[in-house]
């Protein structure tokens, strides 16, 4: 015997965060024998359910309103999207369900969540409020509108949900249930139960809601800085975000896994340090320190990750050309603050990059006091990371608070090319024990460097200790505005203090003398002093000596000149100099080397980055004194003007311009500019040569597309000049 029985299923039409549910007849054919349920006889039936069948009967239909605006607004997620619903995990939000007729009042709501492309996490809410770790909802009805607010746990998985709302009868059977409909979860740094919660509103809005920063390069003792737009908000980086988790190593091998430890920001962020990079795995960039960068971007061309990001996904995930470790921080600073985990990048000047592990750097000179190829260890210029703030429940107390992550590829770290997060507090006590990677940033900002002489005969001969040369002028931008703040103090004990000395023995590092504590009979000191050199022109270095002994001091000066990458990679010699002088007896001498543009253009890297090092040999002394400086060369001055007031969707022009510095012509000239809220990144080409000493001028015409302080960044490279930098601000108004 067969029946015909009348159902209802829903059909769902979304558009803009706002989904129509509506009720439709089908038919099913069921076969009696094999039928477990029968349909309950209407005189059986509670009122309740018959309300409900005859609201079926009349072609119910349901709205469902994910009322994206106002959430949106309310979670500091508007400038994402103000169409799709986002939110913040720990905290509630509303959507409403209208019908066509009165709901009866006696019914049973339940949601559902799902999480994963094949629903890898299924999770009901229920209408009672849990021990603080389950989603649940209240419910108000007016008339024929149904309000729920709904409660998302404090670590609740961040990730794309979809929710699906069950109508059901009082005695639990299941009346309707919606199609699903998307949302976005993100972490919750203004919610206090959230692990990421940062108390002060002021670095929320600079490690949150800032879209534009500044990036420390140079040396030192000259530092420099560039614009970077990292443009978090900007459209469809946020999906491309949650598509770097989808394809890192752990979601390909388990996603069921993987999914449920999205709710950790420490898993998360270690996922980011492995997938910016491309070592491995599927990951964004390409590390690449050496030209030619013919098949890709160069490094020094980029002006803001969101190019980067969107290249990855528009490519099918194939990895993107070429990044190095500012730029690998700069993409890395845009994920995590565009998943909500408050982010801010590092700089880190003289930092060591310690491959053995021992705690020291060993540089290895032959006897003309070039360096040794063989040596594994090195010392950068300076190099990039980031900090994300988070409290770390995997580790003791005391761990809490700025984590380091580094996603420039160096070392393995548990068979992945990631670091961190690696507690700021852990580095500053040498507890390089803790999770992860501690005894490698430890060596960054804390490595002793020591330069050994290899002779002839294989003996090696140590020349010079320094104790205090890594890890100086620690820098990131400052939440007050565009200026530097430095935060050595956060990670390390003031260089010669007592603490400094007993953090580096805890940590396992041999405490060796230093050059003070090797103090030569004639009392020889010897220093580099230079001015702040423009790319293209001819300088001049200056080696003092100073003899505060009592006898005059006979010696050979040896000055070398190499040009060298910001991570020390050495591309040649540019000048060599050597003369025999005599230091007076409590007196100084001084020895001028001029460098001129044909010397080291033949050599010079990308980077702009002269390394000078004098080394002064006293005669019938075995011992030489060796003194060393890093001169990065400036460029040109980059002058962006917008006159006029901004307004948003209405076309303002920009005029950009630069004087050619160097004694030659510059050709292929091309301008990148972008912007986030102003303008994607666009390329504007010079035609022609650009002569010495000649003003080169561009305009471009843009419309804002989103109101507020908004950064406009500017890249120019041509053949011979390239990784000239500027900004401006404007102000975006609303229309009138």
């Amino acid at each position: 015997m067969r029946c015909v029985s009348e159902c209802f299923r829903v059909s769902v039409c979304q558009r803009g965060g706002r989904a129509s549910l509506m009720l439709y007849k089908y038919r099913t054919v069921m076969n009696t024998k094999h039928k477990k349920k029968r349909r309950r006889h209407p005189e059986t039936q509670t009122l309740a359910e018959r309300r409900f069948a005859m609201a079926s009967n009349n072609g119910l239909i349901i709205d469902v309103d994910l009322r994206s605006h106002e959430n949106n607004s309310a979670h500091h997620t508007r400038e994402i999207d103000r169409e799709r619903l986002i939110v913040r995990r720990g905290q509630s939000f509303s959507i409403t369900l209208q019908c066509s007729d009165s709901v009866p009042p006696r019914h049973y709501l339940e949601l559902i969540l799902h999480l994963g492309k094949r629903d890898e996490v299924v999770i009901k809410g229920r209408k009672e409020r849990g021990a603080g770790d389950k989603w649940w909802f209240n419910e108000q009805q007016v008339q024929n509108e149904i309000l729920l607010t709904v409660h998302s746990p404090a670590d609740a998985i961040v990730g794309q949900y979809r929710l699906a709302v069950l109508l059901m009868t009082p005695t639990g059977h299941i009346f309707q249930e919606t199609k699903k409909v998307e949302f976005h979860l993100l972490f919750n740094p203004w919610c206090k139960d959230d692990v990421v919660y940062l108390p002060e509103e002021n670095l929320l809005q600079e490690y949150i809601m800032n879209e534009a920063g500044i990036i420390y390069m140079g040396a030192w003792d000259n530092i420099k800085s560039i614009p970077w737009n990292y443009g978090q908000f900007e459209d469809y980086v946020m999906d491309i975000c949650f598509e770097v988790l989808d394809n890192s190593n752990n979601a390909l091998k388990n996603s069921k896994m993987d999914m449920e430890l999205r709710s950790d920001p420490v898993y998360v962020s270690r996922i980011i340090t492995a997938m910016v990079n491309s070592n491995g795995d599927r990951g964004l960039l390409t590390g690449k320190w050496n030209e030619p960068y013919t098949d890709g971007v160069p490094p020094y061309q980029w002006t803001g990750s969101v190019p980067i990001l969107k290249q990855w996904s528009k490519n099918g995930i194939r990895t993107v050309k070429y990044g190095q470790c500012w730029v690998f921080a700069g993409v890395a600073c845009t994920v995590l603050r565009c998943l909500g985990i408050p982010t801010r990048l590092i700089t880190n000047f003289s930092s060591a990059h310690d491959v053995d592990g021992n705690l020291s750097v060993d540089f290895l000179l032959d006897e003309r006091y070039d360096s040794i190829n063989r040596q594994r260890d090195s010392s950068w210029n300076f190099h990039c990371w980031v900090e994300s703030w988070m409290r770390r429940d995997d580790l003791p107390k005391g761990n809490d608070g700025w984590q380091v992550l580094d996603p420039t590829p160096q070392e393995l770290s548990d068979g992945e090319f990631c670091c961190g997060p690696c507690p700021v507090a852990a580095i500053k006590e040498g507890n390089v024990g803790v999770k992860y990677d501690a005894r490698f940033v430890f060596a960054e900002v804390n490595a002793d460097i020591i330069y050994w002489m290899v002779k002839q005969d294989g003996q090696w001969q140590k020349i010079r200790v320094d104790q205090s040369g890594v890890g100086k002028n620690i820098s990131t931008k400052s939440v007050y505005g565009d200026h530097r703040e430095d935060v050595t103090l956060h990670y390390k004990y003031p260089e010669g203090s007592k603490e400094e000395r007993e953090v580096y023995k805890r940590a396992g590092g041999q405490v060796t003398e230093s050059t003070n504590d090797i103090a030569e009979p004639l009392q020889l000191q010897l220093s580099i002093k230079h001015a702040e050199p423009v790319f293209g022109t001819d300088f001049d270095v200056i080696v003092e000596m100073k003899n505060n002994g009592s006898k005059d001091a006979d010696a050979q000066l040896t000055i070398l000149a190499i040009a060298v990458t910001y991570n020390s990679i050495h591309r040649g010699e540019c000048h060599r100099q050597m003369t025999r002088v005599t230091v007076p007896a409590r007196k100084a001498h001084k020895e001028v080397l001029r460098l001129r543009y044909d010397d080291y253009v033949r050599c010079i890297s990308d980077h702009n980055q002269i390394r000078v090092k004098a080394v002064l040999e006293a005669l019938g002394e075995n011992k030489p004194i060796m003194a060393m400086a890093n001169i990065p060369l400036s460029r040109p001055e980059l002058l962006i003007q917008v006159p006029g007031k901004a307004v948003v969707q209405q076309q303002v022009t920009a005029y950009i311009s630069f004087t050619n510095p160097l004694p030659v012509a510059l050709n292929g000239g091309v301008f990148t500019v972008e912007g986030a809220g102003l303008l994607y990144a666009t390329k504007v080409h010079v035609r022609g040569n650009v002569f010495p000493g000649q003003k080169v001028s561009v305009k471009l015409a843009f419309s804002p597309m989103r109101t507020g302080v908004r950064k406009l960044l500017v890249d120019f490279d041509s053949d011979r000049l390239k990784d000239v930098k500027g900004v401006a601000t404007l102000v975006v108004r609303k229309k009138y």
